[in-house]
């Protein structure tokens, strides 16, 4: 301990004063972990003695953000088991799952030099086959069990977006879609309901998607909020019986594409004079009129206002105080973000077993999260949407128990 207190002093006169609290905080943690493995051990460095448990088997480098910036540390290894700081936070469900997937591309013989460089990085190098299959089963046996988890309650509101991964398939390199369900209950909680990995286009997907939530528990949906893929709204007719509500900012994304970039802003802000209505009426009149007068120089905007009008309005049917969640994806848009963030880093996933693991790793930490916040929608607004379970009629209220 003398030693050590010795070179932290002369490391310390070494150090300028733009970096001196950060390299203090970096010398103590280093001096701490080292004391904590000699206890382990039985043993200091270089010493010999009959009670010594273990040995060392050198460091891995590990970076821990703090208010001080980014400290740089040497975490001691041992020949027999682990040794992990009591000051560092172990990594979280999702962070497991990315080592995972990259560690069985890596055993696969499918990485690219940039997941090569990140092994490296991690500390994976000569990972045994063994100890993926340990890590990948206890990260999928807790994934499953929130993705199969059973649906109780009543819910009013579902969220339906996908986002593209790439994927290794038979030797080909392809494209699937990870359908992401958000629901919100009859209470105004907010939880992630499902997860799909498929083809988004085909509605035989759609359908068995949204079949296996009902057949979990989901019921009682009355809007249905999603982008607008082939298939999905015929799905939602037959299995759901719900109202379908296209995102607002992808039609409005399809509509200008009709328009020259110079008449962007201006087009936009006169449909979106149907927007800023009261009511469902004045929303469809002002929607028709500005149409209308669209018409004769983009003919082809007109005529998908004309089509799609009750698609992009259907939002307006519902109480006011929900309407600017309900109008659009959006309320995914962070998740999305943390998922394709989560999944930038793999880049090609080795099968889709993995894509489940990780993906479904995220949104099981994001869950976890929103439950503990507060509602995500005002459950004044939920009584609107609930029907009267008997009628008023006071001949027809049921006897009093006596």
């Amino acid at each position: 301990m003398t030693d050590e207190r010795m070179a932290l002093a002369e490391l310390l006169q070494k150090s300028g004063d733009g970096d001196f609290l950060r390299t203090v905080a970096e010398a103590v943690l280093q001096i701490l972990m080292e004391a904590d493995v000699e206890g382990l051990i039985g043993a200091s460095r270089h010493e010999r003695t009959g009670d010594r448990l273990n040995y060392r088997n050198g460091y891995r480098d590990r970076s821990l953000d703090t208010r001080l910036g980014s400290l740089q540390l040497r975490i001691p290894k041992l020949r027999q088991g682990s040794y992990f700081p009591p000051f560092l936070e172990p990594r979280k469900t999702a962070e497991k799952a990315l080592v995972a997937v990259i560690q069985e591309a890596w055993i696969g013989g499918v990485s690219t030099r940039r997941v090569d460089e990140l092994v490296q990085a991690m500390g994976l190098a000569g990972i045994s086959k063994s100890q993926v299959s340990k890590l990948c089963k206890d990260i999928d046996e807790r994934v499953n069990a929130f993705l199969e988890r059973p649906i109780e309650g009543e819910w009013r509101y579902l969220w339906l977006d996908a986002t593209y991964l790439k994927v290794r398939d038979g030797g080909r390199i392809v494209s699937v879609a990870a359908i992401i369900a958000v629901a919100v209950t009859s209470e105004g909680r907010r939880e992630i309901v499902g997860l799909g990995i498929g083809p988004s286009e085909a509605e035989p997907f759609w359908s068995a998607f949204l079949k296996g939530l009902v057949k979990r528990g989901l019921k009682g949906v009355k809007l249905v909020i999603s982008d607008a893929h082939d298939g999905l709204r015929l799905a939602i007719t037959r299995v759901l019986g719900a109202t379908w509500q296209r995102c607002r900012v992808h039609w409005m994304r399809n509509a200008l594409a009709h328009v020259p970039k110079g008449q962007h802003t201006m087009v936009a802000a006169a449909i979106r004079q149907a927007f800023l209505q009261t009511d469902a009426e004045a929303a469809h009149q002002t929607w028709r009129h500005v149409a209308d007068q669209l018409r004769p120089r983009w003919p082809k905007l007109a005529a998908l206002m004309d089509d799609s009008e009750h698609d992009v309005l259907a939002y307006m049917t519902f109480p006011n105080q929900h309407r600017t969640k309900l109008h659009s994806t959006n309320p995914l848009e962070r998740l999305n973000k943390e998922v394709k963030r989560r999944a930038d880093v793999v880049g090609i996933f080795p099968n889709e077993a993995s894509i489940t693991r990780l993906i479904g790793a995220v949104l099981l930490e994001q869950n976890d999260e929103w439950l503990l916040q507060c509602r995500y929608m005002q459950i004044e607004g939920m009584a609107e949407l609930t029907p009267p379970l008997i009628d008023a009629d006071p001949a027809k209220l049921p006897p009093m128990a006596a």
